[in-house]
């Protein structure tokens, strides 16, 4: 994850690199100590040279930055080294294939630092140059939330949560970043190492309390958030996506498992609906408090704290936290959905875990309806004559659960859904996701995700066939549609829709560009959607507290 990478991703921010992750001021920590944590020599005469910052980009290197050159699936970083330097690189941290295409290259003006994994040290050379954990304290409380769904929406709840309790909250997420100042448009659901630890040390000079974060498992597996202590770590739910990383549900598993240990978070909170959640909950070597939202298997253990008592309350939930002494919470989300439900109990419980007191916790619950938040793409409404709404549901369980969530009591009513893969990614879900929508909804549109390299018209063929098997098999109704490019899927379930019915563009949520060959395309579900229902004479939402 080098050089390679950042051309990828980097295309549609050309500024990646100065997007004000860092703080404003940095003390320098001299070159000697940064060899003494790698275990490696400096020359004398460098050992006092001041490292201000770090990065593995070439293009984002500031003066006084150590550049971590690092192999990519292509190039490797070693490559990029004279514009590293030219741009003020004071050293270079690599391996043996990176110094050795640097000796070819003929002697360096700065200091190349030799390490066996380089990859390995980054998160702790952040740590150190960034200090942005410092022994002392100081640092804002950090909150992790890891899962296959729900990591998004249940760390806006911890920040709308901890707003509520008068903190003042930071968020590394997959939309946007927040550091007390503008939001920073988010390129991976967790930030490069360098990033994550230069924000974290940004929060803390701008003052604020605490700070919520996605943890996704490349992020884990990649190393991005090595070097992090998290005050409280969440689970919300394992289900089958990411296999083309890793290889089966049980490395999966494994790696988000990764999280739970003492190097890593000092308390957690394990939603333990699922088989994988009572195993992480089982084997975490850190105090684990457990939470149910729905009934437990025969023969689980009892959870600390369930959901109990769950009614509606407009288009949302109102529900109670019950402990196992008997204590209880009485908490409220106005989004759709028993998965917010999941969300918003589990969001309650981690900030209860980091010691703030139940008496102002039912209060600022009570007080700020901190669970009724616009989460962009997550459960978004944009009309409600028909009911339309966008999602990121982009996995079976995902789009099991928004399909369920969005099917209206009302007689004669029907779901039309949207929907195609990513390319490039987990093939195994496509068929049963084409299956899952041709089971839950009546209309099936299926168009494209995110093709990237891959061939769009293969992956839909995929899709389709799980639905036709689903349908013929099982004697379902659905009728089942291919229709691309997206935009004119969009506009066909629209077109298809009466005012009683539901409609549902799954997949990409909040993103506003679609990959194709290598191009990006600019799509964003929300806007193309609020455009067919407007030409079609429906009008849509302003109601902005019901996004999710």
């Amino acid at each position: 994850m080098s050089e390679h990478y950042e051309a990828a991703t980097n295309a549609t921010t050309p500024d990646a690199g100065h997007t004000g992750f860092r703080p404003a001021s940095v003390a320098a920590v001299p070159l000697a100590i940064i060899a003494e944590t790698l275990g490696v020599a400096v020359p004398d005469a460098s050992r006092d040279r001041g490292v201000t910052g770090i990065t593995l980009n070439s293009r984002a290197v500031e003066a006084g930055d150590l550049y971590m050159a690092l192999p990519g699936a292509s190039r490797h970083g070693a490559d990029f080294v004279p514009q590293a330097i030219e741009a003020g690189a004071v050293a270079v941290v690599t391996d043996d294939a990176g110094a050795r295409q640097l000796a070819l290259a003929g002697e360096q003006p700065v200091p190349v630092l030799i390490v066996a994994e380089p990859r390995t040290a980054v998160g702790r050379l952040a740590a150190l140059i960034y200090r942005s954990q410092p022994a002392e304290g100081g640092f804002p409380a950090l909150f992790g939330v890891t899962g296959t769904n729900g990591k998004t929406t249940t760390t806006y709840f911890i920040n709308s949560l901890l707003n509520a309790l008068d903190k003042k909250p930071g968020l590394i997420g997959t939309i946007e970043i927040l550091a007390g100042g503008q939001p920073i448009p988010s390129l991976l659901t967790t930030p490069e190492s360098t990033d994550v630890h230069a924000l974290l040390a940004l929060m803390r000079e701008r003052g604020l309390d605490a700070a919520s974060m996605e943890v996704s498992s490349h992020a884990i597996s990649f190393h991005r958030v090595d070097g992090v202590m998290f005050d409280v770590a969440g689970f919300t739910n394992l289900t089958q996506d990411h296999l083309d990383l890793h290889g089966s549900m049980d490395e999966y598993f494994r790696t988000k498992a990764e999280l739970f240990t003492p190097g890593r978070a000092r308390r957690a909170v394990v939603t333990v609906d699922d088989q994988w959640g009572r195993q992480l909950a089982g084997t975490a070597d850190i105090p684990v408090t457990t939470l149910a939202t729905k009934p437990l298997d025969a023969g689980s253990a009892e959870a600390d704290w369930k959901v109990a008592s769950v009614t509606t309350r407009g288009l949302g939930s109102e529900f109670e936290l019950r402990h196992a002494s008997g204590a209880s919470l009485r908490v409220h989300t106005g989004l759709p959905g028993d998965f917010n439900v999941a969300n918003a109990a589990l969001a309650t419980l981690m900030v209860l875990a980091s010691g703030v007191d139940e008496v102002a916790l039912q209060a600022a619950l009570d007080a700020h309806d901190p669970f009724t938040v616009a989460v962009p793409g997550r459960m978004q409404l944009v009309s409600t004559e028909p009911a339309s709404v966008v999602d990121f549901a982009h996995n079976p369980d995902a789009l099991s659960r928004a399909l369920e969530a969005v099917r209206s009591p009302k007689e004669g009513s029907r779901v039309i859904v949207v929907f195609g893969a990513t390319g490039q990614r987990d093939q195994g879900k496509r068929p049963t996701m084409g299956a899952i929508a041709a089971r839950l909804a009546d209309v099936v549109i299926i168009s494209d995700d995110d093709p990237h390299d891959e061939d769009a018209a293969a992956i839909r063929a995929e899709v389709l066939q799980g639905a036709y098997a689903a349908r013929d098999s099982e004697n379902l109704d659905s009728e089942i549609i291919e229709s691309y490019p997206r935009d004119a899927a969009i506009r066909l379930a629209v077109d298809k829709a009466t005012s009683e019915d539901t409609i549902l563009i799954a997949g990409r949520g909040h993103e506003v560009w679609q990959e194709v060959k290598g191009v990006n395309l600019a799509l964003d579900d929300r806007v193309e959607l609020r455009a067919a229902l407007t030409s079609k004479g429906f009008s849509v939402s302003t109601d902005q507290r019901i996004e999710s």
